[in-house]
C-alpha cells in the first residue's frame, strides 16, 4: 500500500522517486515554499522526478534497489552532500531500512534542521542495495524565443547522428533525432531535453564515466541509465526500450548504453539530463552546437 506523509520543502521535489542509485537524472513545482505531500513513486498521482524541486526536510527509508546516487538524484541533492549529511563513508553502501535525512540545503554537507516527517516509497523489485552517489548542475535561464511580426514556421532542431563531434567540454549528443523538448529553469517545466527517434535506435554515453544506476525504479523515467562523470557531473538517459549496461560498469564517450524506447512515456524518445552538483542544467550548454 502506498503511504503519504507531509513534508515541508522548498519548491517541492525536483527530481525524483526513490532509486537504485541515489543519484541522479523530467520537471514541475511552484516557486514558493509550501507543504507538499511526498508519495510513493509508483502512485498514479505522483509527479515525476524532473517535475520537482530539492527536498530540504524529512527523511527517507532506503528500499531494496536504492543506491545513494539514485536517492540523491531523486530528491535533488548532490550525492557528496547527502553522504556527508548522513555519515555514509566511501564506497557509499546503503542498506534497506536505513534512514536517509534531507534536513538542510542540498548544497550543504551538514544541514542543521530537525527531521520530523518521513518519506515512504514502495521498494523496487529485483535490484541490489549497493549505492553510488550522483552529480548535479545549476539552472540556467530559459532561452527567450525571438519575437517576429509575422508568424514563421519553426524549423525542427535535429540532433546530429554522429557521436564523433565533441563540445569543448568533451560532451557528445546522446542520440540523433529531432529535439522535441527543451530545458527550462522554471520549476514546473523540463529539467532536460527530449529527442525523438526510432524504436531501438542507439542511445550513447554523452561523456566518459561510470554507470551508477540502471533500472526502472524512478517513476516517470521508464528504463533509466545514470552515469557519473566526475564529482561534479552526472547525466541521465530515460524512456529506453532496453538497457545495455549495468551498475558499476565503466563507459566511454559515444558508447552505446541503451536502445531508445517509450517506457514511462507516450512516444518513442530519449529524455536526457545533465546535473551539476545535483542541480539540473541545460544540456544544450554542454553539447556540441548543431
Amino acid at each position: 500500500m502506498a503511504i503519504r506523509q507531509r513534508i515541508s520543502m522548498g519548491n517541492g521535489l525536483t527530481w525524483l522517486p526513490a532509486i537504485a542509485v541515489g543519484i541522479l537524472l523530467a520537471g514541475c513545482s511552484s516557486t514558493q515554499k509550501t507543504s507538499v505531500s511526498v508519495v510513493d513513486r509508483n502512485h498514479s498521482g505522483a509527479a515525476t522526478a524532473s517535475q520537482r524541486q530539492p527536498v530540504t526536510s524529512g527523511q527517507y527509508r532506503v528500499q531494496r534497489g536504492d543506491t545513494l546516487y539514485s536517492i540523491a538524484f531523486r530528491f535533488g541533492w548532490d550525492w557528496k552532500a547527502l553522504a556527508a549529511r548522513n555519515g555514509v563513508p566511501p564506497p557509499y553502501v546503503i542498506r534497506p531500512g536505513q534512514i536517509i535525512r534531507f534536513d538542510g540545503q542540498p548544497g550543504q554537507a551538514r544541514p542543521a534542521a530537525v527531521v520530523t516527517a518521513p518519506v515512504v516509497a514502495n521498494p523496487r523489485a529485483g535490484s541490489s542495495a549497493s549505492s553510488r552517489p550522483p552529480v548535479q548542475p545549476q539552472q540556467p535561464a530559459v532561452r527567450p524565443q525571438p519575437a517576429t511580426q509575422q508568424p514563421v514556421a519553426a524549423k525542427p532542431v535535429v540532433a546530429p547522428n554522429a557521436s564523433s563531434t565533441r563540445s569543448a567540454a568533451g560532451w557528445v549528443w546522446p542520440a540523433g533525432g529531432t529535439l522535441i523538448g527543451r530545458f527550462s529553469s522554471n520549476g514546473s517545466l523540463n529539467k532536460g531535453i527530449d529527442i525523438a527517434g526510432e524504436l531501438g535506435q542507439p542511445v550513447l554515453a554523452a561523456s566518459d564515466g561510470s554507470v551508477v544506476y540502471a533500472g526502472s525504479g524512478l517513476r516517470g523515467y521508464g528504463e533509466l541509465v545514470i552515469i557519473k562523470h566526475s564529482d561534479t557531473y552526472v547525466s541521465a538517459y530515460g524512456h529506453n526500450r532496453r538497457l545495455l549496461v549495468r551498475e558499476g560498469q565503466q563507459v566511454k564517450v559515444g558508447q552505446t548504453i541503451a536502445e531508445m524506447g517509450s517506457t514511462g512515456t507516450d512516444r518513442v524518445k530519449l529524455h536526457f539530463e545533465i546535473r551539476r552538483q545535483g542541480k539540473p542544467v541545460d544540456p544544450l550548454q554542454y553539447l556540441p552546437r548543431r
